[in-house]
């Protein structure tokens, strides 16, 4: 439910809907004429009308489409409207121009409807396939016209999903970013197909489906991390629906998509991060999916010769010179390669397995150990200079989104792996510290503005730095990670109108507050492992996928206490600085003590850290 007063002229709006229908109501005050406009070609952003239809029904039934190109090349919505209020008068606008007819079809489509009650209200069904499923969206959700029975069967579904977590602290902000964080992970992906089971595909396309839904808005570049992972412990009817809406997309393209919305694929970032969420789900025992299929698109989507992998594949590295942002595409490249080995592990494809597990290493070509950085390297093998681990050129260096100083860290499939590369745990932590305690600031004149939210060097307001605070842990020091998470808790969310400290991208800025205010989070978001961090509330019950609730309770809790002085799982000891999705699955408790100290004994021995080498697939 939305509800804002307009002031000029004085109207009370208040929205609420179904799934494909919303419901709005209108209350004039002292307004002559009430009106109500349907501006077809208004757009924002890089949104451009392209072709619009209005037309106006006999019985008083209003259908359309508006079709746009932008972010989204074709983007279509068929609608269907009616009001409950007899039209006094209507004008329907083509380019600016009244028509006498009922239906007008150009760019710029404008229909303004006039009443003579002060209360209106307005049901609009949606459809990306068709009118008719418009109109059934509209007929079939809300076929009557009571808007409070409406408002509250909606807000009795959002506590049930709301409830997933249940929460207990004496901190009432901290319970409002909490749930306001909850409510964003749910904002995307978005229900695509209607209840014809059809929906908009590619090259206008309209797919149809049955027994399942299609989703949208599939931002994998940012929610692979840790909103997918957390769409797997608490949204298990979500999940199938999910993975096959990114194999449909395949069949329909031939390839995973990277960025798909509202039926295109817009390519915007980097990497082929839908395998790291179907790898995840398929682990944790999703198999509402054809995984031969899945795994053929993996390897197609790693076999292509764009976005510099055919330098990757032949070279192990990709060449400054010859590819644009290629130290930040070849770690991702080998992050994604890592969760086919571990695919392939599973299905039994040795010669996959043994493939993909050396990609996997590639990283290791972009790290200079003279300057400890991933660092851009030419075509001849020659580091690129000059080097400045501060600079910064939006999109087109050497990083996507950052820096040297934010990208050299994005190994969470062989964290030991990038240790050793460092030179072992010492140097590991203290180039940790160096990071956090650097100034804060970013060379050169095109800076991304996406290095958001910054401590020292690390940048919460993106993605690429999200894991990092818990690279401490896999050094055998998680209690600077418990103070480093604690901070980035308690500094860069707030419940006001600046409370993220970069965009929420679909869910995942929010998604890293959720984890990481229970208590852990996903360094390798594909391997079914969350280590420990700093918990923030008194007690938090997960009902889990599996149905059986794991409990979290905090002793000691409170703004000074950041440090885990000791945990139990189930009654016995926790030895070790994380916990699995089986054993949260399992159901139970995990009891964690705190305290204002840290406690250096705890978990600092090397086989409580967590598992991070190739050959180590927990599940």
């Amino acid at each position: 439910y939305y509800s804002v007063f307009l002031e000029d002229p004085q109207v009370k709006v208040e929205l609420t809907t179904s799934p494909r229908t919303g419901f709005h109501r209108y209350i004039f005050r002292e307004v002559k004429n009430p009106t109500i406009v349907f501006d077809l070609g208004f757009s924002i952003n890089w949104d451009q009308a392209i072709e619009a239809s209005l037309r106006v029904h006999e019985d008083g039934l209003i259908t359309g489409y508006r079709r746009s190109k932008g972010w989204a090349r074709d983007q279509i919505v068929y609608f269907a409207a009616m009001f409950d209020q007899p039209v006094m008068a209507y004008d329907l606008i083509e380019s600016g121009m009244n028509s006498d007819m009922q239906e007008v079809k150009d760019k710029v489509v404008q229909g303004i409807f006039q009443f003579s009650a002060d209360t209106i209200q307005l049901k609009v069904g949606l459809s990306s396939a068709s009118i008719d499923g418009a109109i059934r969206s509209l007929k079939e959700e809300i076929p009557h016209w009571s808007f409070n029975e409406v408002k509250m069967k909606t807000q009795k579904r959002w506590e049930k999903e709301l409830s997933k977590f249940k929460i207990q602290t004496s901190n009432y902000e901290d319970k409002v970013i909490f749930y306001t964080s909850f409510y964003h992970t749910m904002m995307a992906p978005a229900l695509f197909s209607d209840l014809n089971g059809e929906y908009h595909g590619q090259e206008g396309k309209v797919n149809s489906i049955k027994a399942r839904k299609q989703y949208t808005i599939f931002s994998l570049w940012d929610t692979f991390r840790a909103a997918h992972p957390l769409y797997t412990l608490v949204f298990p009817e979500l999940v199938p629906d999910l993975i096959n809406s990114i194999l449909s997309f395949y069949k329909e393209s031939g390839l995973l998509p990277v960025w798909e919305l509202m039926g295109n694929e817009t390519n915007t970032m980097i990497g082929y991060h839908s395998i790291p969420v179907i790898v995840d789900a398929f682990m944790k025992g999703f198999v509402d999916f054809d995984p031969e299929i899945a795994f053929q698109a993996m390897k197609k989507s790693a076999m292509q010769d764009r976005e510099g992998l055919i330098y990757y594949r032949d070279m192990g590295y990709i060449p400054a010179d010859l590819e644009n942002e290629s130290v930040s595409k070849a770690l991702e490249y080998a992050f994604d390669d890592w969760c086919i080995a571990a695919m392939a592990n599973k299905l039994g494809k040795k010669e996959e397995f043994e493939i993909f597990s050396l990609r996997a290493k590639n990283y290791r070509y972009h790290f200079d150990r003279e300057t400890g950085f991933m660092r851009g390297k030419l075509k001849n093998g020659e580091w690129k200079e000059p080097f400045d681990p501060l600079y910064s050129e939006h999109r087109f260096d050497e990083y996507t989104e950052g820096n040297a100083w934010q990208y050299s860290w994005f190994v969470p499939h062989d964290v030991s792996g990038l240790i050793s590369l460092m030179d072992g745990n010492e140097k590991f932590i203290a180039k940790l510290d160096s990071l956090f305690d650097h100034k804060e600031e970013v060379h050169g004149e095109l800076a991304s503005s996406d290095i958001s939210g910054l401590i020292g060097q690390y940048a919460h307001g993106n993605e690429p730095s999200h894991h990092i605070a818990y690279l401490y842990s896999y050094a055998g020091a998680p209690w600077k990670t418990q103070a480093i998470v604690r901070k980035i808790l308690d500094e860069l969310y707030s419940a006001g109108t600046d409370g993220l400290s970069g965009n929420e991208d679909c869910g995942q800025m929010s998604a890293w507050y959720i984890m990481s205010s229970i208590g852990f989070y996903p360094v390798n978001p594909a391997q079914g492992i969350y280590v420990l961090g700093s918990p923030k509330f008194d007690e938090v019950i997960i009902n889990t996928a599996s149905g059986e609730e794991f409990k979290i309770s905090v002793l000691n809790n409170n703004s000074k206490n950041i440090y885990i002085q000791a945990a139990f799982l189930n009654g016995e000891e926790l030895k070790r600085s994380y916990i699995t999705h089986k054993e949260l699955l399992n159901g139970g408790e995990l009891k964690i003590e705190m305290g204002k100290e840290p406690n250096k004994k705890l978990w600092s021995m090397q086989e409580s850290v967590p598992p991070s080498s190739f050959d180590l697939f927990i599940f």
